[in-house]
């Protein structure tokens, strides 16, 4: 898995661990294992008992203290135990992290969830959610798909005063309604106006190629068009670029799985905050940019994840993609920096090309 440079340009620890010898990379080793399989600070006493090398309590405090030193381990308390650092976990992660094959019962569990998808995407992906929620005990973010199918009709109606509804027709039969505010001073005819200039032109074109044929002919055509029909046009389409679009696409499941691993008031603090991102569901355009650097599962620790970094989360996540080989949308766990890594890549991983896989069958994307 791709190591990940640090903002202050750091780097992520792989030329630390070069340097350790044995010893210090078995103590390491341990630690963060011990670490993220209790969420307990691990002391040196514990660790006589697993290394595979017989020493003394004391040369491990030493090898530890050492370890402390180098930024990689820290003592959350007065107490003797240890526990890894965001550049620990990071080092491991890259360096020393084993990613297991993943287990039959999760895969058919995740395929049983998936079910009949019968072309219903939404449905669909609401179930993946589910189930990588349900396999990791974490709350799943799936970032579903734009529908990219042609247009085929149009329709602006108004509901009150300040409150107009915009119906979009796909040409494959799906169908979006959205309540927005129009321009002030609307009348039935400019809202006529507005509909019948973006049905001349919305014909076989998607939603993100009529918004760019869109501008130019408003550009062009400025004398033919009403200046309450242009706003009209501008006003409703960009309820699905902006107000709309990215913020529902996000679906997020399994949020009470946190506050179940969660006891002590400063973790429950952070729980709190990383709900708050979730529900004001923030910057989720980045979500999907965290993804587009390459293919595969990425991984990022506390205040490398900078979605939810307030909130110390860690994020594993994995693009997928359609038939033509183009990120299309995203699957991903979060969580508390303990997160059982070895075992939620591979879910991960499987439930992202397995989406991608449905989806291209369905030619949807």
């Amino acid at each position: 898995m791709a190591g990940r440079k640090r903002e202050d340009g750091v780097s992520d620890g792989s030329k630390i661990l070069d340097e350790m010898n044995a010893r210090s990379r078995e103590v390491f080793r341990h630690v963060v294992e011990a670490y993220l399989e209790t969420g307990d600070p691990v002391g040196s006493r514990t660790l006589t008992r697993s290394l595979s090398e017989k020493v003394s309590a004391a040369t491990i405090r030493n090898v530890m203290q050492d370890l402390e030193f180098l930024g990689l381990l820290d003592s959350p308390h007065v107490s003797a135990g240890r526990i890894p650092t965001e550049l620990g976990l990071r080092m491991f992660v890259d360096g020393l992290l084993e990613v297991r094959d993943l287990e039959v019962q999760d895969r058919e569990n995740i395929r049983a969830t998936l079910g009949d998808t019968d072309g219903d995407v939404g449905g669909m992906l609401d179930r993946v959610g589910a189930a990588l929620s349900g396999a990791t005990r974490g709350a799943s973010l799936v970032l579903a798909p734009k529908h990219q199918a042609p247009i085929r009709h149009v329709e602006f109606v108004s509901l009150a005063p300040d409150r107009a509804l915009v119906v979009l027709v796909f040409a494959d039969g799906h169908v979006e309604n959205r309540v927005f505010r129009p321009p002030a001073g609307q009348t039935p005819s400019s809202m006529r106006e507005a509909a019948n200039f973006l049905n001349a032109l919305a014909e076989g074109r998607t939603l993100s190629e009529l918004r760019r044929v869109m501008e130019t002919e408003i550009r062009t055509r400025r004398q033919e068009l009403d200046t309450l029909a242009r706003d009209m046009v501008e006003s409703g389409l960009a309820i699905w670029e902006n107000e709309g679009g990215d913020h529902e696409r996000l679906i997020v499941r399994g949020r009470s799985n946190l506050l179940d691993q969660s006891a002590e008031a400063e973790e429950l603090n952070r729980i709190r905050t990383l709900f708050d991102d979730l529900e004001r569901k923030r910057d989720i355009a980045d979500f999907l940019e965290l993804t587009e650097e390459g293919e595969g599962v990425r991984i990022f620790i506390g205040s490398e994840n900078k979605l939810f970094s307030l909130s110390g989360s860690s994020l594993v996540v994995s693009p997928y993609m359609n038939a033509d080989r183009k990120i299309i949308g995203a699957v991903g766990v979060i969580g508390p920096t303990r997160l059982n890594y070895g075992r939620i890549v591979p879910i991960v991983d499987y439930t992202a090309q397995l989406v991608g896989r449905i989806l291209s069958n369905q030619g949807k994307g």
